[in-house]
């Protein structure tokens, strides 16, 4: 079990905030298009389990942290196709090799203790051809001071403030580091407008597993 409480209270809050500033729309675009059985990994309070589309068979939602997870219990009561909400680890995933048609990973891979590890256990329960759909924050994308002021922030008390976040990863590059092809990948901004911060630098995709090995 990993338990922040304290993170988790501000997390539910923030992401309702989140959802209203255009996430949600971020969410739908996420998932817009999946069909089968679907491992979400890192749910939260499961704001994205609105979005499935009708084609999605079953979602099995994973998330560690005790207060966000049965949030999710609520949210999934409400969704408009089945999920199932379970207590796991990125880096230990209920399922079968080649189980699921497809993983969502929706600001998660930030906070992972091993973005390695998390990446080939999803690899793992995806069929071959399966896709990932991303969406996380990032390094900044172009070198300079605010890539610097992530680098200092994640050495310091970010990651202990927010659950284990860090702002400066490259998960694109981890993503084809753990034998994905992405095949889609924007970059952009979030929010939008306003001030920017550590965590502004986004990215939203897909990887697919390849269809051997």
């Amino acid at each position: 079990m990993t338990s922040h409480p304290v993170f988790a209270r501000v997390y539910e809050r923030l992401s309702v905030v989140m959802d209203r500033a255009g996430m949600a729309d971020e969410r739908q675009a996420l998932v817009a298009g999946l069909s089968g059985r679907v491992v979400e990994v890192g749910a939260g309070n499961g704001l994205t389990f609105a979005h499935y589309p009708a084609e999605v068979t079953e979602v099995v939602a994973v998330e560690p942290e005790p207060r966000l997870r049965a949030a999710a219990a609520v949210a999934a009561r409400r969704a408009p196709v089945p999920v199932k909400v379970v207590e796991g680890l990125a880096e230990h995933l209920p399922g079968a090799d080649g189980g699921f048609d497809a993983a969502v990973a929706g600001l998660v891979l930030c906070s992972v203790p091993d973005q390695g590890a998390a990446l080939a256990e999803i690899r793992r329960v995806l069929r071959p051809d399966g896709q990932l759909r991303f969406f996380e924050h990032v390094a900044a994308h172009e070198p300079g001071m605010m890539r610097r002021a992530q680098r200092l922030a994640d050495a310091t008390l970010w990651p202990r403030l927010f659950g284990g976040c860090h702002t400066g990863r490259d998960t694109a590059t981890a993503i084809v580091a753990a034998g994905f092809v992405i095949v889609q990948l924007e970059q952009f901004r979030f929010p939008p407008a306003g001030p920017s911060s550590l965590a502004a630098p986004h990215i939203r995709g897909t990887a697919i597993r390849p269809g051997t090995g």
